[in-house]
């Protein structure tokens, strides 16, 4: 189906007490699957066992494809790194598979990556100038590199990570595993969540809040845009701000709140579900229609046709059944009798929708073809009438910082104006969110509207770096 693909997701634990933490980096995973389908690994190392020692492992695959409980039993450390991955572009190998783990002079890192550099291509060739000889494909290793690179002439590895980090430009959100320390690091403008957790003497990053709350640990914070985090027995969190921006120049990615993020996830103390509802009361208020069901493509559609119901009265229903069991990337057969993608995943519920005028709701319109589809399949189930509603505004501009909108030849909105786009996807009537209402939403913070708007918060590559030769890594 054609989705905004979402972005990668990174977890980290170290445990005080020297229990092995493998496990709860895998159920953390498991409940930030829905940022990446392609690749999941985890590294961990003992801080009281052999030095240069990191158990890891990493494959192509879902969480509980690549994991059994074999391979977990192999997984000894009290600290530890996780990822799960989807690439936009490039190739999509075991090879760029993250956590990395690199052994160098001062001994070992494991990192893992979410975000997108604009200076990647840059940062590499210096590098290859120098001797590096680099194993992936990936912006990650850059990151990577220079960390290692900075610890030669720094006192300590957070240090290093400051440096390193000051040299990189776009949207990261970094989880590094050294010998004795776990470090967090977040963008200046914030574009990615990243979160700090403690369950007893554990101590955990992630992504999401989601992850946190699956293996029982409380919510701490959120790691601050700009922010460096280190955490260690010794010295518990300790906090390097040197990199923050004013609140006015923050720039978070607003599909976190549309899209990616689980709905039961607080990002920078707003409520994605809350926001989600706020989007429909929005688009309930400056796009009304007589309709008698609301109905939301699952699942991101489904809070924001509750939340236009809530304001609209007009009854709230499920139209659709999805197959959870198909993944990202399910078997297609051959052309002759290929299968509809969009049928596979979705069907409608006639019994719901039939003769009935349908409002439905949903996050986002790409290239218009998946949108179309479903539009004509609500009118083939009976539907009388179908207003579609679309919980943000048009995309008219690609992203540089790690969310999958393509060139701008390729974007329905770029092309064609409202109505030809209402008559393409062969709806009654067609009204996105307006910009304006997107900081509304939630509650103020300061967003990324570039995809919308052309107007970045940095300034965007000159050349479309996002080709087969890196790896957005999210």
């Amino acid at each position: 189906m054609e989705r905004i693909k979402e972005e990668c997701g990174v977890m980290g634990v170290y445990d005080f007490d020297g229990n092995d933490v493998a496990s709860d980096i895998y159920y953390g995973l498991f409940a930030l699957q829905h940022r990446g389908q392609e690749s999941c690994g985890i590294a961990v190392s003992d801080t009281n066992g052999p030095k240069r020692k990191v158990d890891s492992y990493k494959d192509m695959g879902l969480v509980n494809e690549v994991f059994d409980y074999e391979k977990l039993s192999c997984l000894h450390g009290d600290i530890g790194v996780g990822h799960v991955r989807y690439s936009t572009a490039g190739a999509s190998t075991r090879e760029n598979a993250q956590p990395l783990v690199l052994n160098y002079v001062k001994g070992t890192l494991g990192m893992a990556h979410n975000g997108n550099l604009i200076n990647a291509e840059e940062l590499r060739r210096e590098l290859e100038f120098t001797g590096a000889i680099f194993q992936t494909t990936i912006d990650s290793e850059v990151i990577a590199y220079h960390i290692a690179r900075e610890r030669l002439n720094s006192h300590t590895v957070e240090e290093a990570v400051v440096r390193a980090v000051k040299k990189i430009k776009g949207a990261y959100s970094l989880v590094v595993m050294s010998p004795r320390k776990l470090i967090g690091a977040r963008d200046p403008f914030g574009f990615k969540p990243l979160c700090i957790g403690r369950r007893g003497n554990a101590y955990l990053l992630a992504s999401e809040t989601c992850a946190l709350e699956t293996i029982g640990a409380e919510f701490v914070r959120d790691v601050r845009p700009g922010e460096v985090v280190t955490i260690s027995p010794e010295e518990g969190i300790q906090s390097d701000t040197s990199l923050c921006l004013p609140k006015e120049q923050e720039a978070r990615c607003i599909f976190e709140y549309i899209y990616f993020a689980r709905p039961d996830s607080h990002i920078d103390g707003v409520s994605v579900y809350n926001s989600r509802i706020e989007a429909g009361r929005y688009l309930a208020l400056d796009s009304p229609a007589a309709a008698d069901l609301v109905v939301g493509v699952p699942e991101s559609g489904n809070a924001a046709a509750l939340g236009y119901s809530m304001q609209s009265g007009i009854p709230y229903g499920v139209a659709f059944m999805k197959n959870s069991y198909v993944g990202r990337t399910f078997i297609k057969p051959k052309q002759s009798y290929r299968a509809d993608g969009v049928r596979v995943k979705l069907n409608v519920i006639k019994e719901a929708v039939n003769g009935k005028r349908i409002i439905m709701i949903d996050d986002s319109i790409v290239r218009g073809t998946t949108s179309g589809r479903i539009v004509s399949m609500l009118k083939e189930a009976g539907a009388a009438e179908v207003h579609v509603r679309i919980s943000s505004p048009p995309f008219l501009w690609p992203c540089y910082f790690g969310t999958d909108i393509p060139q701008r030849e390729q974007l329905i909105a770029y092309n064609h104006s409202l109505d030809e786009i209402r008559g393409l996807l062969g709806a009654d009537s067609l009204a996105y969110l307006k910009t304006e209402r997107l900081e509304e939403m939630v509650s103020g913070l300061s967003i990324c509207r570039g995809c919308f708007t052309g107007t970045y918060p940095i300034e965007p590559p000159k050349e479309d770096i996002r080709g087969d030769y890196y790896d957005r890594n999210m």
